[in-house]
């Protein structure tokens, strides 16, 4: 039903007046304030919307006994769906990784060689008669620092103190963001956390090189999405969404199925469940003990040994001549010889 906010104001106004004619007219106006100022909060309170909270299943995703990151869904979600939203976050974690380490090395050493030129030495490439045309049409001496890369992958012309330490900072705010403290902290990650970090690196490197990098960098390649990973450890980390399952208490968890199928309707729980290529088995259980616990038993059963030696090489046998060691103190006790002294 709608009130007339007038109407309510005015009726409010009639009844407080009516109610204070028989007191003083500078009550019924400190009255009348109040009032309308408790209605004019009422009015702007009542703009308000209220958005209900909603609860989310939180994924402690793994893979083996390693922990990936947190992922929040629901309880209806397609388990298909959420391999594939689970796979794409993995895939771009690893990916920031990479890029991290490349544009790091960027930071100190420049844009990598070409590939005929790469793992060279100076000699070797004076002799080949080699040229990095990249670096002759689009650096000139001012733009750069020289500084060799001691693996000869990059040709050791660096950017400029100023634009390294954008590269530095830029690279140092991506891995926070996919870090151990924020694991542990609890804090979500999802795919569009990841687009950021992206985004992050990718404007940092235009800022450092507007002039764009050369097609056979590697940070080109992945921030184009065109890198070639085969042949390196890098490829056994990437998951597929096809050829990837997801378990959970040693459940494979079918991907036509929903998740409330396996863990309920109780929306706010923590689920570990744990990311596993096809045909590879169930995943390997954990330990019931920490890497913490396994240290400190360690530490504890050391220390055991080392006192049990002690023990073996210790032949003082003088705490035979104390008191508590004398066979013959009850004896001596009831007959009274406790207390002589020989002098």
């Amino acid at each position: 039903m709608e009130i007339d906010e007038m109407a309510f104001f005015d009726s409010s106004v009639a009844m407080i007046a009516s109610r204070s004619l028989r007191t003083c007219p500078i009550a019924m106006c400190r009255s009348l304030r109040n009032e309308s100022s408790r209605i004019r909060i009422l009015k702007r309170n009542d703009r308000i919307p209220v958005r209900p909270q909603r609860s989310m299943v939180k994924l402690h995703v793994k893979r083996g006994d390693q922990s990936l990151f947190w992922f929040e869904t629901q309880t209806n979600d397609n388990i298909g769906d959420l391999i594939r939203s689970l796979v794409q976050i993995h895939n771009g974690k690893l990916k920031i990784q990479r890029l991290c380490y490349e544009i790091e090395e960027l930071s100190k050493y420049g844009v990598s060689f070409p590939p005929n030129m790469q793992g060279l030495t100076a000699g070797q490439i004076s002799e080949l008669v080699l040229k990095d045309d990249w670096a002759q049409n689009n650096l000139t001496p001012s733009e750069y620092i020289v500084n060799h890369d001691p693996m000869g992958k990059r040709n050791g012309l660096a950017p400029l103190e100023k634009h390294a330490e954008i590269l530095t900072k830029t690279t140092a705010e991506a891995k926070t963001r996919i870090s151990q403290k924020m694991l542990d902290a609890g804090a979500c990650l999802t795919l569009a956390d990841i687009q950021d970090t992206l985004d992050i690196l990718c404007g940092a490197v235009k800022i450092c090189y507007p002039m764009g990098l050369p097609s056979y960098e590697i940070i080109y390649q992945e921030l184009e999405g065109k890198e070639d990973l085969s042949g390196t450890q890098a490829s056994k980390e990437i998951l597929e969404p096809d050829g990837t399952e997801l378990w959970w208490a040693s459940k494979k968890l079918d991907s036509s199925k929903i998740l409330s199928d396996y863990i309920g309707k109780n929306e706010k729980c923590k689920v570990i469940v744990k990311l596993q290529k096809k045909g590879c088995g169930a995943p390997v259980k954990e330990s019931a003990l920490t890497e913490q616990q396994k240290k400190d038993l360690t530490m504890a059963e050391y220390r055991r040994r080392e006192e049990l030696k002690q023990l073996e090489t210790d032949d003082d046998d003088s705490h035979l001549d104390s008191q508590w060691a004398d066979s013959n103190s009850l004896k001596k006790s009831f007959l009274g010889l406790n207390t002589i002294k020989f002098k």
